[in-house]
């Protein structure tokens, strides 16, 4: 078997339809229809089974799925460490963040990183840490910008969470709101501190069970012992921000987003209480064992200078 026919099975496992996979990899579909059916003809079984939302991967087709993105992967190190022969002249680094993080780490890094290494090509993908994670299992990448996994929840055993930094969270809430009266100024804190436990009534803005905003919410109201009723649920936090300096509900946010965005008529931020954990880590993830280029290294090392060092 050929790299090429690996690459078309990990194509078509990845898109689940043969048409999208053909224009990803720019043959005519029934030039991969063909080569599917002589790599499946060699092997002796089907690889692919047709399902209602798409092809799908036979139990011998998860085996040819696993052993072809190892094989790809060993291919993309011998890339990579041809590059470092080169001395960084030529090459890619492939890397994954998420949008808003992006909107604060990339301007930080990138910039120094081009000037010291103009010829490294980045493919960067942004997307959420569920995602990234799976495509750092895959070998799609070679390292990632992310939040660890939340303090009381499983961390994938594949991964490597190297922390950087401990980032608080803050609460957002009207200036409406009566309870931003019971907050009390503390020593250590950039804000004056609300208990926690009196949200308990109080209608909850949050993001999706995947995001790690999430997890980090679910986990301080786990420990602060109450339920409050969900009144809106969305994938940017920034909607959250809004919504809660209009009194709709409050939200939890990391305090390393407030000042991102300015807004004419922004929420009260308040301070939670240590006790609470209420804290997200930022990390470089990487795949146990992996191998990491030279470009791969100095680019993490420009991120341990520029994020190691921001507010904790």
């Amino acid at each position: 078997m050929t790299t090429r026919e690996l690459l078309y099975v990990k194509t078509v496992a990845d898109t689940h339809n043969i048409s999208k996979a053909a224009k990803k990899l720019f043959v005519a579909q029934p030039s991969l229809s063909q080569s599917l059916q002589r790599i499946e003809e060699s092997i002796g079984t089907k690889i692919f089974i047709r399902g209602s939302d798409g092809l799908k991967l036979t139990y011998a087709g998860e085996r040819y799925y696993q052993m072809a993105c190892k094989i790809l992967k060993i291919y993309d190190d011998f890339e990579a460490e041809i590059s470092d022969m080169n001395d960084l002249k030529t090459g890619h680094i492939s890397f994954g963040i998420t949008n808003h993080l992006g909107a604060i780490a990339l301007p930080l890094v990138v910039p120094q990183f081009k000037d010291e290494c103009p010829g490294i090509d980045l493919d960067i993908f942004e997307g959420s840490t569920e995602l990234q994670e799976e495509k750092l299992i895959s070998g799609d990448l070679d390292f990632s910008v992310m939040h660890a996994p939340v303090e009381g929840t499983e961390a994938n055993p594949s991964l490597n969470y190297e922390i950087l930094a401990r980032h608080p969270f803050v609460l957002a809430i009207s200036s409406k709101n009566p309870l931003v009266n019971k907050a009390v100024q503390m020593e250590g804190y950039p804000y004056p501190v609300l208990d926690v436990k009196l949200l308990a009534d109080q209608p909850l803005l949050t993001l999706l069970k995947e995001q790690r905003i999430r997890h980090v919410t679910d986990s301080v109201l786990k420990k602060a012992g109450i339920h409050p009723e969900i009144k809106f649920v969305s994938r940017n936090y920034m909607t959250l921000e809004k919504l809660a300096a209009e009194n709709i509900g409050f939200t939890l946010l990391p305090s390393d987003y407030v000042n991102v965005n300015k807004y004419d008529n922004p929420p009260v931020f308040l301070s939670i209480d240590n006790k609470y954990s209420a804290y997200w880590s930022l990390c470089i993830t990487t795949l146990k064992g992996a191998f990491l280029s030279r470009a791969d290294e100095r680019f993490i090392q420009i991120i341990r200078e520029k994020m190691s060092t921001r507010d904790r």
